[in-house]
C-alpha cells in the first residue's frame, strides 16, 4: 500500500453556526472537555493536551514541535518551556506563532494564531513546583535544543543534580517558564463525509469582539 492509498472518512458529527459560543475560548473549552471525556480504551493513549506549535526564525523559516497545553483562560493558551530553546529564541525574535490541536477520536482540529508572551514569574514558579521531581530535574539538566556529544553527558548531569538536590526542593532555572498565546484568530474544524468538512473562523476585531465566519473546507 502506498502512502496515497491511506485514507479515512469522517462521519461522527457536523458543526453548525448556532452550535458555536460567541467566545472562542469558551468554545475551545467545550471541545477540550469532550476530548478528555472520550478517552477510554485505546483512546487513552491520546494526549489531548498535545498541540503543534509553529514559530519562525529571523529569516522567516518555520519550525514546529509538539508542546503540552497547561492552561487556558481569558488571556489565551499557556505552555511552559526553556526560554533559551529554539522555540524560546524564535518567539523572542518574533512572537507571532500558531498552535494546532488535532483530536482524531472526535474528528476535530483547532488552529490558533496569535502573539506569545511570557507569563509572570510567580505563575511559572507555581507550575514548576507542581511538577514531579524528575521533571524538575530534567528542566535543570537539559540545555534544550543545544547539541551534546552523547547521552552520557545528559545522564551525568542528571546524576549530579540528583545528588545536589536530594529532596523535593529543586529550584526553577532562571531561563525556564511559561508563555501565553493571546489569540487573534481561532479556527474550529469538524470532519465530514466526502471531505465536505465544517470550518468556522473566529477573528478578533478592533473593538475586541469576535467575527465568526464559515469557511469552505
Amino acid at each position: 500500500m502506498s502512502i496515497a492509498d491511506i485514507r479515512r472518512d469522517y462521519n461522527l458529527a457536523g458543526l453548525r453556526r448556532k452550535d458555536l459560543d460567541a467566545d472562542p475560548i469558551v468554545q475551545f473549552g467545550r471541545w477540550f472537555e469532550l476530548a478528555v471525556a472520550a478517552r477510554s480504551g485505546e483512546a487513552e493513549r491520546t494526549d489531548v493536551t498535545a498541540g503543534t506549535l509553529a514559530t519562525v526564525d529571523g529569516e522567516g523559516r518555520p519550525s514546529a514541535r509538539v508542546v503540552l497545553l497547561k492552561g487556558v483562560d481569558e488571556r489565551g493558551f499557556v505552555f511552559f518551556t526553556n526560554y533559551e530553546s529554539r522555540k524560546g529564541r524564535e518567539i523572542a525574535g518574533n512572537p507571532n506563532v500558531a498552535l494546532v490541536f488535532y483530536w482524531p477520536d472526535q474528528e476535530r482540529q483547532v488552529t490558533i494564531a496569535g502573539a506569545a508572551s511570557k507569563v509572570p514569574r510567580a505563575e511559572s514558579e507555581a507550575y514548576f513546583k507542581s511538577r514531579p521531581r524528575g521533571s524538575r530535574l530534567a528542566a535543570v539538566a537539559s540545555n534544550q535544543s543545544e547539541a551534546i556529544a552523547n547521552r552520557e553527558v545528559l545522564e551525568s548531569r542528571w546524576r549530579e543534580l540528583q545528588a545536589k538536590h536530594p529532596s523535593e526542593d529543586v529550584p526553577m532555572p532562571a531561563n525556564w517558564g511559561g508563555f501565553v498565546i493571546a489569540p487573534v484568530r481561532i479556527e474550529f474544524w469538524q470532519g465530514r463525509p466526502s471531505r465536505m468538512h465544517d470550518r468556522f473562523r473566529y477573528a478578533r476585531q478592533g473593538d475586541g469582539r469576535w467575527l465568526i465566519e464559515r469557511l469552505s473546507p
